[in-house]
């Protein structure tokens, strides 16, 4: 049976985390000696699930789905559970030192990368629409990175979801083990309540500015932008003919709007419904829609392979989903797009960043756009926001 407890403070230092939610939707966090789930992709999930409820298993399950759909999730049933919201850090300790920070690609291997993408899509629009490159950041601390202090830093922005979820050891990092992945996500992918469900798609972005008139400048820029807009169209139309076989209602009541974080611009669609069957859970719904188009592209195979081909460095967990489904409870519960996120081991933490590549995109700005959305969790680790910027030399 799950427990539930108050007193995060202390279980922190008691009890292993599992996972761990706090944002505009709530507040959940996971913990004590939990369950693993059995591992397996995408299309065994509702088997495995199934065989939970058979043999009696209730209780909340949370922790990540990877990017590809063929590769192993990773997610626990949690012994103890709590919906306390943590406490916060007023003033962030001093973390670690840096001693090294790599660009993996740099910046103007992925710009031509962006190049290379676009030429694909002049010869053939139909086969290719939309793809998503990443690329990533490298950075080794003298010291082990305090997960602690990193979750309870992003917490403090209520503009976003911060989330810290248990990842399976990874050999490269040798000894070190507690490994997970932490971030700080904007984007809803699904969140269930009994029937109703609620999806928050973001394409399209911009950085934001310190000064107030250069800052309405880039968010007017967003919103008269054609090609951010049909960006954001591919994927508001991705999740509705998605989830429409599975709804007797679904729409979108508030059209596209602008929203914001501490750092970035966005479009976003709330896309609301109302489930056929409101025993699906929630964790079922975000197999189904994962990986969307803005993590992705369209068409998702033919985009899922460009990404694979184009990118040095695997995704694993980044640009997959994170969150949690209540069992005993119609499978409620939230997940989230992984993404603005760092995979952290010991003194190793990779962060990581994409941009949407979509004709009239531009290989230069798509780089300076990945190296904005760097910023805010180069900040939390302690480095300058800018530093996952091309630098003023960058020959694209």
């Amino acid at each position: 049976m799950t427990q539930y407890f108050d007193d995060m403070t202390c279980a922190q230092h008691s009890e292993p985390m599992i996972f761990s939610f706090t944002g505009p939707h709530g507040q959940i966090h996971g913990g004590g000696a939990a369950q693993p789930v059995p591992r397996g992709p995408a299309d065994t999930l509702a088997d495995r699930l199934g065989a939970i409820r058979a043999g009696g298993g209730r209780g909340v399950i949370g922790g990540a789905l990877p990017f590809s759909r063929q590769d192993d999730d990773y997610l626990w049933q949690a012994r103890k559970v709590s919906r306390r919201t943590p406490p916060r850090a007023v003033a962030p300790p001093r973390g670690p030192g840096f001693r090294d920070m790599r660009a993996e690609p740099s910046p103007t291997l992925y710009a031509a990368s962006v190049a290379h993408a676009l030429r694909l899509m002049d010869r053939d629009a139909a086969a290719l629409s939309k793809v998503v490159l990443a690329r990533t950041l490298a950075v080794e601390a003298d010291s082990p990175i305090p997960q602690d202090d990193i979750f309870r830093r992003i917490a403090q922005d209520q503009t976003v979801t911060a989330f810290r979820v248990m990842l399976p050891d990874d050999p490269r990092h040798g000894a070190w083990t507690g490994r997970a992945l932490i971030g700080a996500t904007p984007e809803l992918l699904i969140d269930k309540a009994g029937a109703r469900i609620s999806s928050h798609p973001l394409a399209g972005s911009a950085r934001r500015m310190a000064d107030p008139e250069q800052d309405r400048a880039a968010r007017e820029g967003l919103a008269a932008s054609d090609k951010d807009r049909r960006e954001h169209a591919i994927v508001v139309e991705y999740i509705l003919d998605t989830l429409t076989p599975l709804c007797r209602d679904l729409g979108c009541p508030e059209g596209t709007t602008i929203t914001s974080t501490r750092s970035m611009w966005h479009l976003g669609t709330r896309i609301e419904g109302v489930l056929r069957d409101p025993e699906t859970p929630s964790v079922l719904l975000a197999g189904m829609l994962h990986p969307t188009p803005p993590v992705c592209g369209l068409p998702c195979a033919r985009a899922a392979g460009l990404i694979q081909q184009l990118e040095p460095v695997d995704r694993q967990f980044y640009a997959g989903a994170v969150g949690w489904c209540d069992l005993g409870a119609q499978g409620d519960g939230s997940w989230y797009v992984a993404i603005r996120c760092a995979d952290i081991c010991g003194p190793y933490a990779r962060l990581y960043a994409g941009a949407g590549i979509v004709p009239g995109s531009d290989p230069a700005a798509e780089a300076a756009e990945t190296g904005a959305k760097f910023g805010a969790m180069l900040q939390v680790l302690g480095l300058p926001g800018d530093s996952g910027m091309p630098p003023a030399s960058c020959e694209f």
